[in-house]
């Protein structure tokens, strides 16, 4: 007996980013170096499958440095954190490894400059993020005020007396933040723009590769975990987009059965903390129930690469 058809739109770029696999490979090669176990200040990336995988390798995540035993090595996470972390393991003279994405770390040395030549800061994010939490960690409290919504564009009163400089987290939608970064400019017209934008590639390209699969699809899937910020907006982007429904999943197991059903389009993507054994795991899952015609839709190639840190690199 035949299977009912399904076609699946797989959107490319997907998946991993530089920054996400950089992280990982780190907390592989100090394994490696140090043995196990290794310490992981907070989840490395934004995702559950890695974190176990890494913790079955050996890594330890903790909240924070005081769960690490002396003399183990610690590593902070991809999103990077504020200049307290770092500047305590150097009293307790710990071993530690930054694995901060090196285009969160722009942002970081973008407000630092520009603080250092007596700009306020308005950083565009999510409150209590973990990347939110490491830039507005990186100058004095009141350097920089955190703006979340297109209402706090409107409604923000920073010190008079400054200069106006704004910059973003990483990992925001691209059409959400062009759209408060509008109205900041709009009512601070000398406010100054980040010398290249915040938002990173991995965060662009992804979301564009949904706006063009979105307008044809009944179901869009984003794989990635609910606090990932950049696979949260993938699924606001397809609904934004003309996808009639839209919903994150973490595994196959969560893929949501009840709104799928034959001759449908589905869309398929994964956000850049995921791994593609999840696409595959998922895409497995759909042809278990349907006769799956697979179309890759794809809007580019990826070929950006990061170092690993001096430490590790021998």
């Amino acid at each position: 007996m035949s299977l009912p058809a399904l076609t699946l739109l797989v959107a490319a770029p997907r998946g991993f980013c530089a920054g996400v696999d950089r992280a990982i490979q780190i907390v592989e090669k100090a394994l490696e170096k140090y043995g196990a176990p290794v310490y992981v200040r907070h989840e490395i990336v934004h995702n559950k499958y890695v974190v176990d995988s890494l913790a079955a390798k050996g890594a330890v995540f903790v909240d924070e440095l005081d769960a690490v035993p002396e003399g183990r090595p610690v590593i902070f996470s991809a999103h990077g954190v504020p200049k307290a972390v770092p500047a305590e393991a150097r009293r307790r003279e710990m071993l530690f490894v930054d694995a901060t994405c090196p285009l969160v770390s722009k942002v970081h040395k973008e407000a630092e400059t520009l603080h250092a030549q007596g700009y306020h800061l308005l950083l565009i994010g999510h409150a209590g993020h973990p990347e939110v939490i490491g830039t507005m960690g990186q100058l004095p409290s009141g350097s920089i005020t955190l703006v979340e919504t297109l209402a706090d564009a409107d409604a923000v009163q920073p010190p008079a007396a400054e200069k106006l400089a704004y910059i973003t987290q990483t990992t925001l939608s691209v059409d959400e933040t062009a759209g408060m970064v509008a109205r900041l400019s709009a009512r601070f017209p000398a406010i100054k723009a980040p010398h290249k934008e915040d938002i990173c590639y991995a965060t662009t390209n992804r979301q564009a590769a949904v706006r063009a699969i979105a307008p044809r699809v009944d179901v869009f899937l984003v794989i990635g975990a609910p606090n990932s910020s950049n696979s949260v907006r993938l699924v606001e982007t397809a609904l934004q987009y003309g996808a009639k429904k839209a919903q994150l999943i973490q595994r196959a197991a969560d893929i949501p059965w009840d709104i799928i059903c034959y001759n449908m389009l589905v869309g398929l993507t994964a956000g850049a903390s995921a791994p593609e054994e999840l696409v595959v795991e998922v895409e497995r899952a759909l042809a278990e129930k349907y006769t799956v015609t697979r179309e890759d839709v794809v809007l580019g190639t990826e070929d950006v690469v990061f170092k690993l840190p001096k430490i590790l690199a021998a």
